[in-house]
Formats: structure tokens, C-alpha cells, sequence
């Protein structure tokens, strides 16, 4: 029997030799010859994902597969006779998500939860961003994933975006240098990113069938920016393109978009793939330039397979997708032989999440509350977020660590004791409401934002009592967002009657005692603050620091670390003054069945769900405020806000000395010298103001910024910012061209954008014409129309 088996297995292995013999191997023979050798069928397979098990060959909008790695968001297909292997995709923007349990497997799998992007923008360090990407593609790597899906690039045009938390700022060139250094430190692992979403993916409601109306120069200025500067300086593996329309166009099937521009223009090298079920027509999307559909469906397949036979999709185009996943895998740990460990370092990247966490918290006020006084032992921590610390978003976004260091354990770490009386009862009420909140089974369920629990007050006895015992007051104030919806004006970006009240009643109790109160800020995106934040001593706005949270902000509290994280976007006083909000779903009611029922459509047939009269925000948004995003709309038309972007404060302080160099006109020398008596940081930002005589220009602009390393008192560094022509340069819709205005253009230092420490004239810059560009993408008609249509 056993001579019977070896000569059957023998047999078997000939057979196998002999059917590959003269087959061209992929990495052993040209890409050319592999695809010359590929049938039909065997192309199309390549370029449709294996699609999700559960799902009819579909799954979840947030994807995930058991192939591979289980957990992974998905994977090609493999076509073993041609030596060409499925590769693994997997979010996400906050560090990798897998499953951390697996059948019959007494290991873990856990990654580690770093800081959210909103967070690691805010320290406006592309070395440290650089880091955390590093670490983030080891467990990549180790893991045995072949690219992750990020990070996201995505503007904050809005400030009720659910995903904002994800994406980095409402300043393109700030979006563009945290996200050249985040995809520089994950690509040096040798596994690829995907940078999302391309392009304009700025709301959540009807993500799928919302038509993005704006003109090409909003277009190429704010929303396609970020994405050019990451595709020429950090060179991305894959891009992937988004759901909404864009000008009456699918992203995922506009040849102009992943072609004319992405290609053509910046040079971009690597593939294209959908979001996950994005696009209706998977032939038009091949036609694009959209090379792998993801995750795949059987109907995808069919869809290319007869627009080859009937002539309507040329079979050059699928040729040119082929060759461009081919090179993909052929950059790929998996197809070079890659052992991973399954064992990345853990405890080293805890502390990167750690450090960085701290380094992108931004101090919001400080009436010398903090660092907290050595002498002070006892807290009192009121709100039930304190006791609930809120690591990171939900949706693709979020990670499956091991653990979650709260806000409490924190403080205890730090050699704080917690008012034990308060503790319980916060402790007890929390367990009631959760207890009480009803199970969603649905598959759906894990990926969208739960309710918070509603807000305790204590008794205001027992407060009373607290201010008498404890030495500070601690507040916490949390909020949370995800996929598939917008966040809400009503108690989400405004607190609720009962926050407030909160923060009123702790204060007084406090205040009578002559003892300080803190409130720190466990949110994701901006909040309404300009009606209370006179109340409390000190806000911290501590962001969603990844699983060591609870640390990082103690690091701070205690002055372990100095903040010197900076606002990436602006507070405003009111949501409805920032440009947006006239063009924005906020207050748009969803319907968690109609939700469900979208996006099981999307599942099955790749089909939007619109509704027969388009309705305005949610159908289509008329994006009318144009290039007059954040703060080049604040500053422009003098708005008042609550804190200006590029804002933070610092328990030190710092002097600037500004001057010209005599080499370079284009450059300007900083002296950043720490005047307080603490070592910080500081963040130089540089802005630029066209010529008068351009009236349609923002009043300044972002152009470049620099941080300091950490400065010892009295301690200066010297820095210097270079500018290039095309700095200078805006998009001009009539000559499809990046233009220099004629003139003198003022170069302003400093802290925030409204904070300015110094000026400098670049004086008799002559008109030029930097770059021509395809005429693509443009209104048929002016924004002005559309509005009042």
C-alpha cells in the first residue's frame, strides 16, 4: 500500500511538471510573457478580489475574510500554474485589523492601537508620523498582510464628518506631509499601503450615491493636493478609489480622475482598487483605470468577461490592470518568500503609541491647572468617558488590541489616588446603562458607532463633599463616530444639557474650595466649546490616543511630558459659521433599517440606493464655499472662532526672531528660542498671503512648517523654511494651468494662524504658468447656478 501511494503522489507530480512545462512562472519570466500566457478568464479572475465567504460572494462593507489571514479585509486571486499567489489587504489608518482569536488556535493575534490620524496630525512631526508608520507596517509585515488600507487623506471640509477622526486635517499640505511620512515608515517594511479615499469622500450619509459638486479648481487645490504630494514624494503601492460621484462621475469609473490626472499628471506607478463593493460597472471601471475590484463579486467577473466578448471593453485595458497587479505582487512579501513570525513586537510599539499619543494632545487652556501640583494625591473624576476611555474610532478604522489603558488606570499608574466613593458609583451606573442597551445582532452591528452612555451627575451633595476631599477635579467629555454616518449637531458636536451642567456643578464645588477643575476631551472630531470652556481651569484635548490613552494623558497631566500638539483645523464658535454647513447633511435623520437595507443592496449587486427626487446633501452636495476650507475661510472674511487652527498652548514659552536669507529669497530663517522654564517643543508654521491685487485668494495660506526638537530653557534652533515657485502658484480654470500671480507676496511666521510673529515680503515675483494640466472634471455649470437651481 505505502509503494502504491509514493508511486500515485510520483505520478501526480509529473503530471503537474509536464502541464507547467514551457508555462512562463511569474518572477521567473517577464510580466509580459505571464500575461501573454494567461487565458481570458484567468485576467478577469485578477482582476476581481476572491470575494467574502457568508455574502454570495459578497460580505460586509467593512470587509473581512477567513482566507489567508483570517480578519483581513481581502485578497486576489491566485492562479497556481502561472506561480502567480493571492496576496492579503487589510485595514487600517490606526494600525492593522485582523482577528485576534482563530479556530482551534490558542495564540493571539492583537495589534496595537495607535493614536487616530486627527491625533497624529497634531503633533505636526513627520519624524515621529514617520515612526509610528514604521511600526504600524511591522505588524503589517509580521502579520502576514500584504498592504494596508491607508492611511486616510480625506480633507475636513466639514466638521461633522464621521470619519473625520480618521483623516488629518482641513489643510492639504499639512494632510500631505503627515501622510507622505506615515506611508515613507509603513513602505519601508517592504509591504504596500493604499492611500484613501481618491477623491472628494468628504461625508458619510449616502457615501455611495453622493454626487460631489465642485469646481475643478476646489478640486485641485483642497481635495486632490494631499494625494499628489504623497504620490510624488512617498511613491504609494495602490490607491484606492472612493464611492461617491464626483461632477456627475463615479470616482471608481472616471478614467479622467485615475488616469488623465493620477497617471498622466503626478506619474503615479502602482494600482488602483474600489472600495469595498464601490461602483456600479465594473467594465467602465477596468476602462478607468481601476485595476482590482475589491472585494469581488461573481456578477463583476461575468460583467468584464461579456463586455470582452461583445466588443464594448477593449482587451488592451485589461491587459494594462493585469500587468499593474502583476507588479504588485511581484513587490510583495507573500510572493518573495517572506516568513513572517506572527510575533511583531508588541510592548516596543505600546510605547511608540505611547510617546506619540502625548506628543499630538493639544492643550486648550491652562489658568495654571496643569501640570497638577506635586502635592496633589487625590482625584476626583467625574463623567462617565473617565471611566470608559474611547481608544479610537469604529468602523474600518478600528483595531482589535489587546487592551486599553483608561483614563482611571492611567492616573493610577501614575501614583494618583482615585476617589473611591466616586469610582463605585460611576462604576454602578455604568453597568445599569449597559445592562439596559439593547443587543444588535445584525452583521453590521460591530462596525457602527454604538450609543454613549447618557451622562451621570452626581448628587450635588456628593459633589460638595468631593471638593472638600479631593486635591483637582477631572471632567472627562467623550464622543465617538465611525463609518456609514455623519455626526449630529444635538448632543454630539454641542454638549448636552447634562455635560454641561456637569462641568458647571463640579466647578463651583471646586471653585468654592479654592481647588482647580480639568476637563479633557476624548473625542475624534471638533466640538462646539466657545460656551463653556470659560468654566473649567485647564481642557486638554487628549483626542483617541490607541490603547495607551489613558497613559499618555497622565504623562501630561503630571508634566511627564510638555504638550506641544497643534490644532489641525479650526474651532469654530457656532457649527453654522463654518462655510460648509450651508452644504452639509447635519441635520439629516438616518433610519438604521434604511441603512441596513443600502447597504445589503450594495452587497448584492453593487447598486446605489437613490431615491427618485435627489435630494440636496444627501443625493448631491454643492460643495458652494470652493477653495474656502477651515481657516482660509475664517481668516479671510474675519470670523471669529473659538481656537484658530495651528493652535496649541505649552506649559513654556517661546520667542521667535525672524529674518531673510541673503542666499535665497524663497527661504525664511526662524530663531525659536524657549524663554519659560520647562523644556517643550514648539511647532513653526509659515504662511503665505498673495498679492493684493488677487482678490479670489485666501488671506493666508499653509506653505510649510517645521518643529523644533525639545528645547531646554533658555535653549534656542535655528530653523529654516524653504518655499518653491510653485508655492506660489493657484489653479487657474480658464487656462488649466498652476499660476503665479505678478506682485509681492507676504511670508508670515507663526504659532497658529492667528498668531502671527513675524513677516517678510517676497517682493516683484513675475506671472508664470508652473504647470498645464488636462481639462478634466470641471461644473457644466458655475457653482452659482447650481445653487440656485
Amino acid at each position: 500500500m505505502k509503494k502504491m501511494l509514493i508511486l500515485f503522489f510520483l505520478i501526480c507530480f509529473c503530471m503537474i511538471q509536464s502541464c507547467t512545462q514551457g508555462v512562463p512562472q511569474l518572477g521567473k519570466a517577464s510580466v509580459d510573457k505571464v500575461v501573454g500566457a494567461m487565458t481570458t478568464e484567468e485576467k478577469v479572475a485578477l482582476l476581481v478580489g476572491v470575494g467574502m465567504p457568508g455574502f454570495g460572494g459578497g460580505g460586509a462593507v467593512v470587509g473581512e475574510t477567513q482566507l489567508l489571514v483570517p480578519g483581513a479585509a481581502g485578497a486576489t486571486t491566485a492562479i497556481p500554474r502561472l506561480g502567480i499567489p493571492s496576496i492579503v489587504v487589510a485595514d487600517g489608518p490606526a494600525g492593522l485589523r485582523i482577528s485576534p482569536l482563530r479556530e482551534g488556535d490558542s495564540a493571539t493575534y492583537y495589534c496595537t492601537a495607535f493614536p487616530v490620524g486627527a491625533l497624529l496630525a497634531s503633533t505636526w512631526n513627520t519624524e515621529l508620523v514617520e515612526q509610528v508608520g514604521k511600526a504600524m507596517g511591522n505588524e503589517t509585515l509580521e502579520y502576514g498582510v500584504d498592504v494596508l488600507l491607508g492611511p486616510g487623506l480625506n480633507i475636513h471640509r466639514n466638521p461633522l464628518c464621521g470619519r473625520n477622526f480618521e483623516y488629518y486635517s482641513e489643510d492639504p499640505l499639512l494632510t500631505g506631509k503627515i501622510g507622505t511620512a506615515m506611508v515613507k515608515g509603513i513602505q519601508s517594511n517592504g509591504v504596500g499601503v493604499s492611500v484613501k479615499h481618491f477623491a472628494v469622500n468628504n461625508q458619510e450619509t449616502n457615501r455611495t450615491g453622493n454626487d460631489a459638486r465642485l469646481t475643478a479648481r476646489a478640486l485641485r487645490e483642497i481635495y486632490l493636493k494631499a494625494f499628489e504630494w504623497i504620490v510624488k514624494e512617498a511613491a504609494p503601492q495602490t490607491v484606492m478609489s472612493s464611492y461617491n460621484y464626483i461632477n456627475g462621475e463615479y470616482a471608481s469609473e472616471s478614467r479622467d480622475l485615475l488616469t488623465s490626472i493620477l497617471r498622466e499628471e503626478w506619474g503615479f506607478k502602482g494600482i488602483v482598487m474600489t472600495d469595498w463593493f464601490g461602483g456600479k460597472q465594473a467594465p467602465v471601471q477596468v476602462h478607468a483605470g481601476n485595476d482590482l475590484l475589491m472585494p469581488g463579486r461573481p456578477d463583476q467577473t461575468k460583467a468584464i468577461l461579456d463586455a470582452l466578448a461583445d466588443g464594448s471593453l477593449n482587451p488592451e485595458d485589461v491587459d494594462t490592470n493585469v500587468k499593474r497587479i502583476l507588479e504588485l505582487i511581484l513587490a510583495t512579501p507573500r510572493f518573495k518568500g517572506y516568513a513572517y513570525s506572527n510575533k511583531p513586537d508588541l510592548k516596543a510599539h505600546a510605547e511608540i503609541t505611547r510617546t506619540s499619543a502625548a506628543e499630538g494632545m493639544v492643550l486648550l487652556k491652562n489658568n495654571d491647572a496643569l501640570p497638577l501640583s506635586p502635592n496633589t494625591r487625590t482625584i476626583a473624576f467625574f463623567g462617565t468617558t473617565s471611566y470608559d476611555f474611547i481608544a479610537g474610532g469604529t468602523g474600518s478604522g478600528d483595531v482589535n488590541e489587546a487592551y486599553t489603558v483608561s483614563l482611571t488606570e492611567g492616573l493610577r499608574n501614575a501614583g494618583y489616588t482615585l476617589d473611591a466613593e466616586l469610582v463605585a458609583r460611576y462604576e454602578t451606573y455604568r453597568a445599569d446603562q449597559v445592562a439596559k442597551q439593547p443587543k444588535d445582532e445584525s452583521p453590521f452591528a460591530q462596525f457602527f458607532n454604538q450609543a454613549r452612555i447618557p451622562e451621570f451627575i452626581p448628587e450635588r451633595a456628593l459633589t460638595e463633599k468631593k471638593a472638600t476631599e479631593a486635591d483637582v477635579a477631572l471632567i472627562t467629555i467623550g464622543r465617538n463616530s465611525g463609518e456609514f454616518t455623519d455626526r449630529k449637531l444635538e448632543g454630539d458636536f454641542e454638549l448636552t444639557p447634562q455635560e454641561t451642567g456637569l462641568i458647571k456643578q463640579v466647578t463651583d464645588a471646586f471653585h468654592k474650595q479654592g481647588k482647580k477643575v480639568v476637563v479633557v476631551l476624548n473625542i475624534g472630531g471638533v466640538i462646539e466649546t466657545a460656551s463653556w470652556k470659560d468654566i473649567p481651569d485647564a481642557i486638554l484635548l487628549a483626542w483617541q490616543g490607541g490603547q495607551e490613552g489613558g497613559n499618555s494623558v497622565a504623562d501630561i497631566l503630571k508634566g511627564d511630558v510638555n504638550p506641544s500638539g497643534k490644532l489641525t483645523m479650526t474651532f469654530p464658535v457656532r457649527y453654522l459659521d463654518h462655510a460648509s454647513s450651508a452644504n452639509f447633511p447635519y441635520n439629516y435623520s438616518t433610519d438604521p433599517q434604511q441603512m441596513m437595507r443600502a447597504m445589503s443592496s450594495m452587497v448584492g449587486a453593487g447598486k446605489g440606493n437613490q431615491p427618485k427626487e435627489p435630494e440636496r446633501n444627501v443625493d448631491y452636495t454643492i460643495y458652494e464655499e470652493d477653495i474656502y476650507v477651515g481657516y482660509r475661510y475664517f481668516d479671510t472674511f474675519g470670523k471669529e472662532v473659538s481656537y484658530p487652527f495651528g493652535y496649541g498652548l505649552s506649559y513654556t514659552n517661546f520667542e521667535y526672531t525672524v529674518a531673510s536669507d541673503a542666499g535665497n529669497p524663497y527661504a525664511v530663517n526662524v530663531t525659536v528660542t524657549n524663554t519659560g522654564s520647562k523644556a517643550g517643543k514648539e511647532v513653526v508654521q509659515l504662511y503665505v498671503s498673495a498679492p493684493e491685487a488677487e482678490a479670489d485668494r485666501p488671506e493666508k495660506e499653509l506653505k510649510a512648517f517645521a518643529k523644533t526638537h525639545l528645547l531646554q530653557p533658555g535653549e534656542s534652533e535655528a530653523v529654516t523654511l524653504v518655499l518653491l515657485p510653485d508655492d506660489l502658484a493657484s489653479f487657474d480654470e480658464k487656462e488649466n494651468a498652476w499660476v503665479v500671480a505678478e506682485g509681492n507676496y507676504k511670508l508670515r511666521i507663526g504659532a497658529s494662524s492667528g498668531d502671527i510673529r513675524g513677516e517678510l515680503t517676497l517682493e516683484n515675483i513675475s506671472r508664470q504658468i508652473t504647470a498645464k494640466v488636462h481639462d478634466v472634471l470641471k461644473l457644466d455649470v458655475p457653482v452659482a447656478t447650481l445653487i440656485h437651481q
